[in-house]
């Protein structure tokens, strides 16, 4: 991947923000998760709420500067688990392995880019996507742990 512009990376956050929505809305539709269908929905708003982030950002570029950095806890327990495929009839559990090694990856793809560029204006957008995406994991890793939980009992 090599970006010229911050529109550039914009557009390449974009498309993949898109594949999230559609991922977590195929889901949502699957038959066998008509009891999680709500929760599945949900993330894809979080996903498409991501497209309106980085299209905002993209229109209006002072958007970027007005954005707040802040640190995002990482329960790291997508670190410990294997990258997987979605297949017809996971559990809940594997589909949420899945999604928070998504997001993982996503958190260190933006990351990464950033460490790769001198451009500040860059770096600011990279590091906004990394947090957008940390808070995104965070929050499927604490539904994976409420979900482990809750199955043990």
């Amino acid at each position: 991947m090599n970006f010229e512009s911050v529109d550039d990376i914009l557009a390449y956050a974009i498309e993949k923000e898109k594949e999230a929505v559609k991922f977590y809305t195929d889901l949502s539709n699957k038959d066998n998760f008509k009891s999680v269908k709500e929760t599945f929905e949900n993330f894809a708003k979080e996903e498409q709420k991501h497209v309106q982030l980085l299209s905002d950002l993209n229109t209006d570029k002072s958007k970027v500067d007005e954005y707040e950095l802040k640190s995002v806890p990482d329960l790291k327990i997508s670190d410990y688990l294997v990258e997987t495929e979605y297949k017809e009839g996971m559990f809940m559990q594997d589909i949420l392995r899945i999604a928070m090694k998504r997001e993982e990856m996503a958190v260190k793809l933006y990351k990464d880019l950033a460490g790769k560029t001198k451009n500040a204006e860059v770096i600011k957008v990279l590091n906004i996507l990394a947090q957008e995406e940390a808070k995104h994991k965070l929050g499927l890793e604490t539904m994976y742990d409420d979900f482990l939980a809750d199955n043990e009992n």
